[in-house]
């Protein structure tokens, strides 16, 4: 493959705004299906949780040719908690795509992968995706992005960027958006801009052999590869070569595999040239960061700069009188293998050993970033209980300091007053509004602490309709203290089975989270008190039962729905004396208390 025709691009943007499509459409329109294959949805998406959820959590590769040359795509996460992955894998990219919703415009998270890709100096294509939405507004829009380039600093000749005009969904480009839908329409607009503007790959082939592992994937036969750009030099299959590791390390390896990516598949090739995006195997523990090199002249790439974890959390085998009914890993020990086979693939994350108890204190960017581990480990067998995330402190010239988020809410008008005074009270700072169509755009600074199991009150709030995104801004001064929970929680008395008599009776006491016919144990939180203070309550208390019966002296029992709650819903209801418990099969809340008949 000549350097030259190779293009290596990033696409980066807010979650939701359409990398994921736009990538099927170009690979559509490139021609490299058949047109009678079937073709799935969102290919690229390949686990099932960001199926599940509609959002890309890992960064996948991915390729295709476009006349004579060679394009690879990198598709990157949008939310927020998974900035680490955008991070990294900039290093492989030679340009970006930034897509910019054509109604929403710039969010928090454009505003962050937009800086990371201005810091490796990439020149970046702007897509205005979606633009066949009834209230697109593409020139406001542009305006928009001009202003978030002007504000990032961006250099003179970055500023005059490219536009192009997009419906991933619609599978069709176009170079102004009044311009007319021709023939159906198609992508090739993009692949051309990507040719024209997007250069080759720098770096010599003559030079020593140097790639750096940007992510890495799985293999049931190979086991872990490293997946890089090959920044200069060659490789070729069974190669001796020394890999650089990140503590400073040099170790021998040989490559017994290289894999080229076309399109969202992996295809065996003898040699990769300098500029190519490549998958290697031949290295069992290799980690993110660590570079490929010339055993006869070593030359390690700097270390890649990753932002700070901001939220933790306690990660402590599971101790409940249901603890192994259910999962197949439940030590302590299996939770802190399965952790150090994690923190190899996900820089951003990262634990320790407790010192104060069983378990590890697990760090990452957002309550996603961690409730997504959870999710996985708990679909893998795993059982184990979390504690209330808890925002990770600074000590600054004596004063402590608290991660601030940038946060963007989209509301109707007549819901801003609601939502500003919760915000206000959870030490939020409206910093900017803007108001047009009836929608009002506010613009807060908030501690993280203030956001933590907002979401679910303003989705209340807002009656579903409002949307809100937020980015890691900086470290800020302390708020002050942050009421988490007003209400208190229904507690079990004993271990017993829930009836529904029992259950009847309690509605009036709060909102229940359980059904009739739950096995319950003592100390497990059914329900929501409706008063500040927690109750301890019976669910398993009978009717009594006489020899007397009269017409009407039965009342019917009729019983609201519980309240179900995800993950994320426990993980940001509960307390710092509460956790939540996560088995493969249930997800339960408990008060911390010695179990009965346990030390």
């Amino acid at each position: 493959m000549e350097q030259d025709k190779i293009r290596n691009v990033a696409i980066i943007a807010h979650v939701d705004h359409g990398k994921t499509t736009l990538v099927d459409e170009l690979f559509k329109h490139s021609g490299i299906f058949r047109e009678n294959q079937e073709v799935a949805e969102r290919m690229m998406d390949s686990m099932d949780l960001e199926r599940e959820r509609g959002i890309t959590i890992t960064a996948k590769n991915g390729s295709y040719e476009y006349k004579d040359f060679w394009i690879n795509i990198i598709d990157t996460p949008g939310h927020a908690d998974f900035g680490g992955q955008v991070e990294r894998v900039l290093r492989m990219a030679d340009g970006a795509l930034l897509l910019v919703d054509a109604q929403e415009g710039p969010m928090p998270q454009t505003y962050f992968v937009l800086k990371k890709a201005l810091e490796n100096h990439l020149p970046v294509i702007v897509v205005i995706n979606k633009i066949d939405k009834p209230a697109a507004r593409c020139e406001w829009v542009v305006d928009q992005v001009f202003d978030l380039f002007v504000k990032l600093n961006a250099p003179d000749d970055v500023l005059d960027f490219p536009v192009v005009y997009a419906s991933a969904k619609e599978g069709y480009a176009l170079k102004e958006h009044t311009d007319p839908i021709e023939n159906g329409g198609n992508m090739h607009i993009i692949s051309e801009m990507i040719v024209d503007h997007i250069p080759a790959p720098s770096g010599s082939s003559d030079a020593s052999l140097q790639m750096q592992v940007g992510t890495i994937d799985y293999s049931p036969y190979l086991g872990r590869l490293g997946i890089g750009k090959v920044v200069n030099g060659t490789m070729s299959i069974n190669q001796p070569i020394v890999v650089a590791r990140r503590d400073g390390s040099i170790k021998p390896i040989r490559i017994t595999k290289i894999y080229r990516f076309s399109c969202d598949e992996k295809i065996p090739v003898e040699t990769a040239v300098t500029g190519e995006i490549v998958a290697v195997a031949g290295m069992n523990d290799v980690t993110v960061g660590v570079t490929f090199t010339d055993p006869e002249d070593p030359q390690p790439l700097p270390l890649i700069d990753i932002d700070p974890p901001t939220i933790s959390m306690n990660f402590i085998p599971n101790d409940s009188p249901f603890a192994g009914q259910e999962g197949k890993y439940v030590t302590s020990r299996h939770i802190g293998e399965r952790l150090e086979r994690e923190v190899l693939g996900d820089v951003a994350l990262q634990f320790e050993t407790l010192t104060d108890g069983v378990g590890f204190r697990v760090s990452g960017r957002g309550e996603l970033h961690l409730s997504i581990l959870i999710e996985k480990m708990r679909r893998e067998g795993y059982e184990l209980q979390v504690t209330r995330p808890q925002v990770i402190l600074r000590e600054e010239d004596g004063k402590t300091l608290e991660p601030y988020e940038s946060l963007t809410v989209d509301v109707d008008e007549k819901y801003q007053g609601a939502v500003i005074e919760k915000l206000g009270n959870l030490r939020g700072q409206l910093e900017e509004m803007t108001s047009e169509h009836g929608m009002v755009r506010l613009q807060f600074k908030i501690p993280t602490r203030g956001l933590l199991g907002y979401r679910s009150e303003f989705m209340t709030d807002t009656k579903g309709m409002g949307m809100m995104s937020y980015v890691f801004a900086e470290y800020g001064p302390w708020a002050g203290e942050i009421k988490n929970r007003i209400n208190g929680v229904l507690t079990v008395k004993e271990p017993c089975t829930a009836v529904a008599y029992a259950l009847f009776n309690l509605q009036d006491r709060g909102k229940l989270f359980i059904a009739p016919g739950a096995p319950l144990y003592k100390g497990q939180i059914v329900g929501e008190c409706s008063r500040a203070a927690d109750l301890v309550v019976n669910p398993a208390k009978g009717k009594k039962l006489t020899n007397m019966r009269a017409s009407g002296s039965d009342e019917a029992v009729i019983l609201t729905p519980p309240t179900e709650m995800t993950l994320e819903d426990c993980i940001a209801y509960v307390n710092d004396d509460e956790l939540v418990e996560v088995t493969p099969e249930s997800i339960r809340l408990r008060k911390r208390m010695t179990v009965p008949g346990r030390k």
